[in-house]
């Protein structure tokens, strides 16, 4: 029996001539509905036109709703000419299917539900060299996991101040209850690390920015991440700019991630 998805629009408003909608998804792995925020450029429906997509990720502790709140997203969709999506992540998800909690199995949610939901319903550019993913802190680490793991998928992938070792605090961030304790399970540590899954990234499968702020608590890990892709060849974008881990640094981020998503589409 095929899946049935729903749409229910809630809140709606126009910033800068870009829309932004509340949409709610059936998500067959978390058996529930889900929220997402879904951006369109002013000229989306105008014709046939058909855009690429950025999925925008959350950090821990927040929710779909951050990056709308905090960023004027409707004129970052028109700036750049793509649709904008931000999925809810959960509190502390970390974006995988974790293998102690049946009910957190957010890397399914996104990729088996969400997006192909998304190209049913908006005219997308259906196609792996027009569909990015990024986000800060945990979703960082989730954007780049998601990529490296789906190289069918996207295209482009970005971290903001992203948690790319989950290894740097192993009792904070509830992440033990997603992997089990890392005094048990070391090696799940690693395997789901961006930093322990370098050498699957194929080099030139995926166009790579990677920007943290010198000030952040998770600057060494990004290092790390730059050092080991340096070693491995793969080609990449790497900043460090003054800022720590803060809305005020994420929210200027993005105009560079986007613009570094663009490119790589008109490349295609």
């Amino acid at each position: 029996m095929g899946r049935k998805y729903f749409l229910v629009f809630g809140l709606i408003s126009i910033l800068c001539g870009g829309q932004v909608k509340t949409v709610y998804v059936e998500s067959q792995a978390l058996h529930k509905t889900m929220p997402a925020i879904v951006v369109t450029p002013d000229s989306y429906g105008e014709s046939n036109e058909r855009f690429p997509v950025v999925y925008l990720l959350h950090g821990y502790s927040g929710n779909y709703q951050n990056w709308a709140d905090k960023a004027d997203l409707g004129s970052a969709s028109d700036r750049y000419g793509i649709i904008l999506v931000c999925p809810e992540g959960g509190y502390n998800s970390w974006y995988l299917d974790s293998p102690v909690d049946s009910s957190s199995q957010y890397e399914s949610w996104i990729m088996n539900d969400l997006l192909p939901w998304i190209d049913r319903n908006y005219s997308t550019i259906a196609d792996k060299h027009y569909r990015a993913i990024t986000g800060l802190s945990m979703g960082g680490q989730g954007a780049l996991y998601l990529a490296i793991r789906h190289p069918d998928l996207f295209g482009a992938a970005g971290s903001m101040s992203g948690g790319v070792d989950l290894r740097y605090s192993t009792k904070r961030w509830e992440i033990a209850d997603k992997l089990g304790s890392f005094e048990d399970y070391p090696e799940r540590w690693e395997a789901n690390s961006v930093v322990g899954m370098v050498d699957q990234i194929q080099p030139d499968s995926l166009a790579l920015f990677i920007d943290c702020g010198v000030n952040d608590f998770f600057i060494e890990v990004n290092r790390t991440l730059h050092r080991e892709l340096l070693e491995r060849k793969i080609p990449h974008e790497y900043i460090e700019r003054p800022g720590g881990h803060s809305w005020a640094y994420w929210t200027h981020a993005l105009d560079y991630h986007l613009l570094f998503f663009r490119q790589a589409f008109d490349r295609k």
